[in-house]
């Protein structure tokens, strides 16, 4: 193995590692807003069900 090769697999780790640790940090900053949005899908399914006490907006609230 020369020293060229040996360079460019150590240029070539480090890029991977590099894109790897970004991807990461891109997913790890857009992870509360996915928490926030799963959190308001419960919300709408649980208070959509009737349980709240509150008026879905049904077809009978219309009259």
């Amino acid at each position: 193995m020369r020293w060229d090769d040996i360079t460019l697999a150590i240029l070539a780790g480090f890029g991977c590692v590099t894109l790897l640790l970004a991807q990461i940090n891109d997913l790890l900053s857009k992870l509360p807003e996915v928490i926030r949005a799963w959190r308001r899908v419960r919300q709408e399914l649980t208070d959509g069900d009737g349980t709240s006490g509150e008026p879905s907006g049904g077809a009978d609230d219309a009259g």
